[in-house]
């Protein structure tokens, strides 16, 4: 994808996904996502009616009359968006792909977070950990978060022409920098995103693991976050991958492993057996994230990302989490 193609990409998302924030998921995301527990404030002398399970019986001692801790609800949020940019998420059969569609999913929650004054921070991730944005406030840090998940590793320099002022030469330092293009065939490893996360988020934070969750043991790990943080897991899918197309004699080539299968896609038992196991593969996710209290949500990239993500909010309002 050219800078310039980025940059129109990343400006249609800001505009299409502002309108969806403001008429549909604003109200959704504060009923949803409120401020957890309550964080100490001050110290303040007793008042009649006060509870005396309240009272700081330490500053009392030393004050020589009863001073009792006064808290305050914790309202700011942090919200981490993890988004896999393994090879298997550029795959697309139609207008966008499943990267594509992770951005403006990523827009969507960036956005609602920022206009309820939340951090967001992003971690784009493959076999590896490939870039880190701390949480952070603002318009502009939102619009960052969505302009890596698009641009990553695909920087155009003839394109430089077409941009505004500074930008590219700032995409250049974020995505290129110190380091060798992506390799075709990285493969995914969510258990390592997953720790890092850990270890570099001591506060409790909501966390969406975007991901088509092409890996293996992968629970352990988001069971363990999910015991301090709020882990939601998102599966973006192609419609492509689940319902084969009939076009023939083709090569299908894995993304991330690299293996090559001759299919012969006329032959209806094939797609048949093709398409159920795709769906058998969605369903078990379902299963296996419902059975270790993990909230799931599905993704069709060449669908509405909005609608999952209301369906998601109304589900989690009625259970009043």
């Amino acid at each position: 994808m050219l800078t310039s193609e980025i940059i129109r990409r990343v400006r249609e998302i800001q505009v299409r996904t502002g309108r969806q924030v403001a008429d549909v998921l604003a109200g959704e995301y504060v009923s949803v996502f409120k401020g957890r527990g309550i964080e100490f404030d001050e110290v303040r002398p007793y008042v009649p009616g006060d509870d005396v399970r309240s009272i700081d019986w330490n500053v009392t001692a030393r004050m020589g009359e009863p001073f009792v801790k006064r808290y305050v609800e914790e309202r700011q949020l942090t919200l981490m968006l993890m988004a896999d940019v393994s090879a298997s998420q550029d795959f697309g059969s139609g207008d966008r792909s499943k990267r594509e569609a992770t951005a403006e999913l990523c827009a969507l929650l960036a956005f609602s977070a920022t206009r309820n004054d939340d951090k967001v921070g992003l971690a784009l991730f493959h076999s590896e950990l490939e870039e880190f944005i701390p949480p952070r406030k603002g318009q502009k840090h939102a619009l960052r978060v969505v302009r890596e998940v698009l641009a990553h590793g695909q920087v155009d320099e003839f394109a430089a022409a077409s941009d505004p002022p500074g930008l590219l030469s700032r995409m250049r330092s974020l995505f290129l920098q110190g380091r060798s293009p992506r390799a075709p065939r990285e493969s995914t490893d969510i258990s390592h995103a997953v720790e890092f996360f850990m270890q570099v988020t001591k506060r409790r934070t909501i966390c969406f693991v975007v991901s088509d969750f092409l890996d293996e043991n992968f629970e352990k790990a988001m069971v363990v976050a999910n015991r301090k943080h709020d882990v939601i897991a998102v599966l973006v899918t192609d419609p492509n991958e689940l319902e084969m197309p009939d076009v023939g004699l083709v090569a299908l080539r894995d993304a991330e492993s690299g293996e090559t299968r001759l299919v012969d896609t006329s032959s209806r038992a094939l797609r048949a057996e093709i398409e159920e196991e795709a769906s058998a593969r969605v369903h078990e996710l379902a299963r296996r994230f419902a059975a270790v209290g993990i909230d799931f949500i599905h993704v069709d990239a060449a669908g509405d990302v909005i609608d999952p993500l209301v369906r998601f909010f109304k589900m989690r309002e009625r259970r009043g989490h």
